[in-house]
């Protein structure tokens, strides 16, 4: 083979290869609480949350241990939805395990007391060895190789229907909830989009200010992943947010004894169009009747190893989901 010819395979693998490169979505096992880690296909990283701060530093390891398997030495943008224990407890520890560039937030706590008090000195700590970027809805996150929009921020909502948004009949009869003071009314929530697969995080938002973004216009249109709101607590998930997105595959990051609350499962359950429902753990309030197949379940035991799950999509929204206990992955085709 001549040298030119050499040269011009060796070129179009490595064009072939970087055209397959994907988006890849690890749903990390922080029992109960969030840590999801989008690695773009340029290699860029962005975490959701950071778990609950350990004495053993479990959910930072487990982060860590992710982040190696992705091929990361750091964590490019870590986005920390809200200030509660079991999604930002964890970031002083996680950036004493991992480097952390750039640390993205709806502002300043907007909840006080010695608890609430404790959680942003030990956030601040750890932001003052980063950079700082406070979001709001709308803004993108600069970040290559994939679009990720703010959708909810500070009890805020994008002012303006996105992609596919449009009139939500799944609003009709859907009544509010007891308004929510916390900071889980509050939740960052992000819509990532590559090509034409699309995943939304809306953290731990709750039942009224989904229906702000869903009712009587759901803001967002379609997606591909759903990750449950709230760990799937009936505190949030009104069928008019989780029927109008209408998603292909929904992921639950519950814990055994947290999270999966059977109303709300069943309403995931139930959303139209809806192929595959997944699960970081087995709920124990669910029982058989509520929880998903066995082979779609992260971990089945309360005290468990912390598998996790993995999706990785194309840019025409063909991807699939694999589960790390068992090692099986599961395909979905492209729309």
């Amino acid at each position: 083979m001549s040298t030119r010819l050499a040269l011009l395979t060796a070129f179009l693998w490595s064009a072939s290869a970087f055209a397959a490169k994907t988006l890849d979505i690890y749903f990390v096992d922080v029992e109960g609480g969030q840590a999801t880690l989008i690695v773009t296909p340029k290699g860029e990283s962005v975490l959701v949350d950071a778990g609950w701060p350990m004495p053993d530093k479990r959910d930072a390891q487990r982060i860590a241990a992710a982040a190696r398997k992705a091929g990361l030495s750091k964590i490019d943008y870590l986005v920390v939805t809200h200030y509660h224990l079991d999604h930002v407890g964890g970031v002083e520890q996680l950036a004493e395990t991992i480097p952390v560039a750039t640390f993205v937030d709806h502002g300043p706590n907007t909840e006080t007391g010695p608890g609430a008090d404790k959680l942003t000195q030990s956030y601040q700590r750890a932001v003052a060895k980063g950079k700082h970027l406070v979001v709001k809805p709308g803004d993108l996150l600069p970040v290559k190789g994939a679009t990720i929009r703010v959708v909810t921020a500070r009890g805020d909502i994008v002012s303006k229907g996105l992609k596919g948004s449009g009139a939500n009949p799944a609003c009709n009869g859907v009544a509010q909830k007891k308004p929510d003071p916390t900071e889980n009314a509050r939740s960052l929530g992000i819509l990532v989009e590559f090509g034409k697969f699309r995943f939304v995080d809306l953290g731990d938002l709750t039942w009224n200010k989904e229906l702000e973004l869903a009712c009587p216009e759901n803001r967002l249109g379609n997606v591909d992943v759903y990750l449950t709101t709230h760990h799937g607590m009936d505190a949030s998930g009104p069928a008019a947010i989780v029927h109008g997105l209408r998603p292909r595959v929904a992921i639950m990051n519950n814990g055994a004894k947290k999270g999966g609350s059977p109303a709300a499962w069943q309403v995931v359950k139930g959303s139209p169009g809806l192929e595959d429902f997944w699960q970081v753990h087995f709920a124990l309030a669910g029982g058989r009747e509520n929880n998903v197949a066995e082979d779609h379940i992260a971990n089945l035991e309360e005290k468990c190893q912390g598998h996790g799950l993995k999706v990785s999509a194309d840019k025409n929204a063909s991807f699939s989901v694999e589960n790390e206990r068992t090692g099986t992955r599961k395909a979905y085709a492209k729309r």
